[in-house]
């Protein structure tokens, strides 16, 4: 393990970063030891997992290499709601420091826990994930995911702390004031969602701040699928490196796994989240190349442990070693999820599909949602798109260029046409988190 490596990687020495370049065979002997002991702990304190383990005839000793975790069930979303609210609880309540709930956008919430040792390797992997994206010591972050029961804007804040870096906690939404801090505090890195960061380039415009003069210099988003094209648009508006990160409460928030300054997928953080990836439809594992959903262990949550969480997620492992140095195995960037398909006519459709298509089309604007109706039994899609200024105000001749374009990109992308409609700009409502892109009215 060499020191020039976290150097060159992170653009400063940062200690955080050294499990991250761990020899091969090493950091084997870590996921195995630790894969065991969850498994051990799952078995004796979570009785849904010693129910279904006993049900397969198997014991915490079936684990005698990495490749045994394929024997061990699956856990799924419904799991966690099905035991609502602490059922999956491996700490009893008095060893629990923090509640965490997920904004689900059905039924009861999903509910996670942590122990003073959860916190303490939360903090460790974002400090992690921001040393990847070459924060340090002296930065200043402006910390816009949102505080309270999602798990983004805590995460976060711990990480950059334990960085050395300077937190401001202003949370999310209001986007004057946000403007204002990054304007007049010497702002040099934020992170939020994309889509928000989107919203915040077009407030800039409006009020004559150029984000381009500011000393931000690094954009760190995560929490919503996005594409390449849009980190493109944000950085050559922003004048900032833009880098994913990825995660999810019931594993243990955002610090899952972070681009690296190579841009070139998401290294796991993989002594503490084993990545596999199996066939959405069979559970088969895939080996390493093969596209497919992402399921996750963790291997030293103690307070809910997850075994073998099926993410929904797609995407693939890279096989290649990463030019930065890291040993930790990278996955390709989340752009859908396995249920967030759109089935029309016969054709499946995800709504990054279109986000990829519209950024294709100069003249439109990275806003957009599809609208889902039925119409005699059938399934109608209709996509409205805010194009820019100088394309609405030619209502006949530059509409129709436009229109003629998107619809081609969507339908070379998508293989389906849909019912496009072209909107001014400021139509489509702004979200201060994720994005809602898909308007079900199928069923109203």
């Amino acid at each position: 393990m060499q020191t020039e490596l976290w150097n060159d990687a992170a653009g400063g020495f940062h200690p955080v970063s050294a499990p991250d370049f761990l020899p091969a065979a090493r950091l084997e002997e870590v996921q195995l030891r630790r894969l065991r002991a969850v498994v051990a702990r799952a078995f004796e304190h979570v009785p849904l997992f010693r129910q279904r383990l006993e049900k397969r005839g198997l014991t915490p000793d079936v684990i005698g290499s990495l490749a045994d975790i394929a024997r061990l069930p699956f856990t799924v979303k419904t799991d966690l709601r099905d035991t609502y609210p602490f059922g999956l609880f491996a700490s009893p309540m008095g060893d629990v420091v923090r509640l965490h709930a997920s904004s689900g956008t059905t039924g009861k919430p999903i509910v996670v826990a942590y122990t003073r040792e959860d916190v303490d390797v939360w903090a460790e992997v974002m400090a992690r994930t921001f040393a990847a994206c070459g924060l340090h010591r002296g930065d200043i972050l402006q910390n816009a995911f949102g505080y309270g029961l999602f798990t983004g804007g805590l995460g976060a804040h711990y990480g950059a702390e334990a960085l050395g870096a300077t937190v401001i906690p202003v949370s999310g939404g209001n986007t004057e004031r946000q403007l204002m801090v990054l304007r007049d505090f010497g702002v040099s890195a934020l992170c939020c969602t994309p889509s928000y960061f989107v919203h915040l380039i077009e407030r800039a415009k409006d009020v004559g701040v150029d984000l381009k003069d500011l000393p931000l210099r690094v954009g760190v988003f995560g929490a919503e699928p996005w594409s390449d094209a849009m980190r493109q648009h944000i950085e050559s508006e922003a004048g900032v490196r833009a880098y994913d990160i990825y995660g999810l409460s019931e594993i243990i928030g955002p610090g899952v796994a972070s681009e690296c300054a190579a841009q070139d997928g998401l290294h796991v953080f993989e002594d503490h989240f084993y990545p596999e990836i199996i066939d959405p439809d069979t559970g088969a594992s895939l080996p390493d190349g093969e596209e497919g959903e992402l399921v996750l262990t963790t291997l030293s949550k103690k307070a809910m442990p997850m075994i073998r969480y099926r993410t929904r997620d797609i995407t693939r492992i890279i096989g290649e070693p990463c030019v930065c140095g890291r040993t930790l195995r990278r996955i390709r960037r989340i752009g859908r999820r396995s249920d967030d398909m759109i089935i029309i006519r016969g054709v499946n459709v995800f709504p990054s599909q279109v986000e990829a298509a519209l950024l294709q089309v100069e003249g439109t604007l990275p806003h957009y949602r599809i609208i889902l109706t039925r119409e005699r039994g059938l399934d109608q899609m209709a996509v409205e798109v805010e194009v820019t200024p100088e394309v609405f105000s030619d209502k006949i001749r530059a509409l129709e260029e436009v229109r003629a374009r998107l619809a081609q990109a969507i339908e070379q992308i998508c293989g389906i046409r849909v019912d496009l409609r072209l909107v001014e700009p400021r139509t489509i409502e702004r979200s201060e988190g994720k994005a809602r892109r898909v308007i079900d009215q199928r069923n109203l």
